[in-house]
């Protein structure tokens, strides 16, 4: 994966490929390499793009998830992107749809896995404890169905995160007012093409949260993968990619996407 950060007009940002613009949101301690498996997947036809999210930096962004989304419109705006599919996990995928509510002429298709808006148990909700290094690990760990996907150099960027002051009280901010935020009365509003892709055995958003926002939303569809936690694009990349092709195939068909 080429991680090259393009830095402009002070968004930060990975693209590459040509052809329809998948946008890909990272959660609340993702990163860029969340995406990896799908990054080289797919921009052999598509235009992959990654935007960081000011979760951690000093920013005049909200420290919300409506300022979040915010931040999204702007950077499309600013490189021109009128459409693209989105694809958001957990924290990202909460900024999806809050995106699509306000902006769903910019949005052919959606794809959430993990997403929050309806529920979420997970460690940005209170105060993690800082200077513990297998705290931080187990929890970490948590997030996956096999704790060896959590590796040494994921823990170790979380580990250097939470440590920071002022990075650590920004993540509160924003996964205090995502638990705040249900979105329950607004998703069936919704009409844009959507597949739920969720991990069955995810501790975070749990299983019967793929299926609420299956129900709440009108033109959704659900995949579950088995021995997958929080983050399937990191844990089964391979049968997520397939169902993400699926999907692609669908708002796409002139692409001939791989199965």
């Amino acid at each position: 994966m080429d991680i090259t950060i393009k830095e402009e007009q002070g968004f930060e940002y990975v693209e590459h490929g040509q052809g329809p613009t998948l946008l890909l949101l990272h959660g609340l301690f993702g990163a860029l390499s969340n995406w990896q498996y799908v990054f080289e997947r797919f921009s052999d036809r598509f235009r992959v793009v990654i935007p960081l999210m000011p979760i951690y930096k000093k920013t005049n962004v909200k420290a919300s998830v409506d300022g979040l989304a915010e931040h999204i419109k702007d950077f499309l705006d600013y490189k021109g992107i009128k459409k693209c599919t989105a694809l958001g996990n957990s924290l990202g995928g909460h900024v999806a749809l809050l995106f699509a509510l306000d902006n769903s002429n910019y949005l052919d298709g959606l794809v959430l896995t993990g997403s929050s808006g309806l529920y979420e148990s997970g460690m940005g909700s209170t105060f993690p404890r800082r200077g513990n290094y297998q705290y931080i690990k187990d929890r970490v760990e948590y997030t996956f169905y096999s704790p060896g996907t959590a590796t040494k150099e994921l823990v170790d960027e979380v580990f250097e995160i939470v440590n920071d002051n002022y990075m650590t009280l920004r993540i509160l901010k924003i996964a205090r007012a995502a638990q705040r935020q249900n979105l329950r009365e607004e998703l069936p509003k919704l009409r844009i093409p959507t597949r739920l892709i969720w991990g069955l055995n995810d501790n975070i958003t749990p299983p019967h949260v793929g299926h609420e926002f299956n129900v709440l939303m009108p033109n959704s569809d659900l995949r579950f993968i088995d021995h997958c936690g929080h983050a399937a694009m990191m844990e089964q990349p391979h049968v997520f990619n397939r169902y993400v092709d699926e999907f692609l195939v669908k708002i796409y068909p002139e692409l001939n996407v791989k199965s």
